[in-house]
């Protein structure tokens, strides 16, 4: 079958498609990568057909960092700056994809592709849709943080409908945000249909949760046809899981390092996570690795001992499980890999879904919270003490990778989709057989 995969957004909204992909090829299906063209260097050497998405990633681009550092207007800007005003490109991108040069038997769509449902309906191709962490279904029974409102959080567990009142409340003040939405619908000559942020985007038919049941569970209000599949993980370089050679060296010469890393999105709004973050391993007297990305401004200011390591990029997954403690913004998949490497966590969340992973992640204890306006080295110290010294985190943590051991996130989605492709064509057989009679 071919099947389009797509979405708008950073490496850890791509990375789970591109493990799809991959195992779709291995099983003999055509899987085509419809996302942002920054992606094309890592994807194509893949051998997995290309199809670049508007508007694409500019790492450069300011408007980004300020929307990643707004804990406030993070999410409303990156939706009404960002995404909302190339949202005509991003349909016909999406369109060419699907019927160009063959039609898609299926489309798999991100929740940051709104587009993508429109596509789906304008042509008939059957859609399944995905999401990676629990706050995507804004559920009453299990209500998220909402990074504008932190404070509800707490009173979540002790009013009774509290969560529904966070779900309304959340309604009401994105009611404007959909509107350049609505109306393309009415372009296209569609009826308004559901809201876009909050029903719309997960299909009718298969929403596949992408993430493990540690983090979440089934709730009474999940969209129907949802099924958890476990993570999705990769995060080679264009097929390369290796680390650079230095970081090998210094990881081998002593024993496990603090890794402090923002992921591949906060990363452009650092501040001096990364200074901040080398002080405090220098009051502990231990080694460090920094992963500061691309931006020579992320280097801390002060010499840096032998003991401190500092690289631009490398493989969680070869990583993360030679690390002491990680410390990092609560991305979910920079939590993903945390989980899997069975390493306790400081998480110094930003905005969108991050607050509440890392409260799902203090509440399994195995991580510590600390928000970016305390992060001092004096604080930062604190916190790594606890986590290093109380053992509960790490068994906690240790505990935690064994279950993620029985998951095949991957297989599972594969399975999934195959399954749904299936169903809809013995339908339609069935039908041409009946309406023949």
């Amino acid at each position: 079958m071919r099947v389009v995969l797509s979405n708008i957004g950073t490496f850890g909204d791509i990375n789970p498609l591109i493990a799809v992909a991959l195992e779709l090829k291995r099983r003999g299906h055509q899987p085509v990568m419809a996302v942002p063209a920054i992606y094309a260097p890592k994807i194509v050497p893949l051998g997995i057909e290309f199809h670049a998405t508007r508007p694409d990633i500019d790492p450069k681009n300011t408007l980004l960092a300020e929307m990643i550092y707004d804990v406030r207007k993070g999410t409303e800007r990156g939706l009404r700056e960002f995404l909302f005003p190339a949202l005509h490109d991003t349909y016909h991108d999406l369109l060419t994809a699907a019927t160009v040069p063959a039609r898609a038997d299926l489309l798999l769509l991100g929740e940051l592709n709104y587009a993508g449902p429109l596509v789906a309906e304008v042509t008939g191709i059957p859609w399944a849709s995905y999401v990676l962490a629990p706050l995507s279904f804004f559920s009453a029974y299990d209500p998220p943080v909402l990074p504008m409102y932190p404070r509800l959080a707490r009173a979540d567990s002790a009013v009774p409908g509290m969560g529904f009142a966070i779900q309304r409340l959340a309604r009401f003040v994105s009611r404007k945000w959909p509107q350049p939405l609505y109306d393309l619908r009415e372009e296209l000559g569609l009826q308004r249909g559901k809201n876009p942020l909050f029903d719309a985007k997960h299909s009718p038919e298969l929403v596949l949760a992408m993430f493990s049941r540690v983090l979440g569970q089934e709730q009474p209000d999940w969209p129907a046809n949802t099924k958890i599949t476990g993570f999705c993980f990769y995060d080679a370089d264009a097929g390369n899981a290796a680390l650079p050679a230095h970081l090998e060296k210094f990881l081998a010469s002593g024993p496990p390092p603090l890794v402090f890393t923002l992921g591949s999105a906060a990363v452009l709004a650092a501040g001096r996570f990364y200074e901040y973050g080398a002080r405090a391993a220098e009051r502990l007297g231990m080694r460090a690795v920094l992963l500061i990305g691309s931006d020579a401004r992320n280097r801390p200011r002060h010499p840096l001992p032998d003991s401190i390591c500092v690289a631009e990029y490398a493989p969680y997954s070869a990583l993360f499980s030679r690390a002491s403690v990680i410390i990092h913004q609560g991305g979910v998949g920079t939590t993903a890999q945390c989980l899997r490497a069975g390493r306790p966590m400081l998480i110094m969340p930003y905005s969108h879904d991050q607050p509440d992973n890392a409260r799902r992640m203090r509440r399994l204890r195995v991580a510590r919270i600390l928000q970016k306006r305390n992060f001092t080295p004096l604080r930062v110290a604190r916190k790594l003490k606890i986590l290093l010294e109380d053992p509960i985190y790490a068994r906690r943590a240790q505990q935690i990778a064994l279950r993620l051991r029985s998951e095949d996130g991957v297989g599972t989605a594969c399975n999934l989709l195959e399954t749904l492709v299936q169903s809809k064509k013995s339908r339609a057989k069935s039908s041409k057989v009946k309406s023949s009679e």
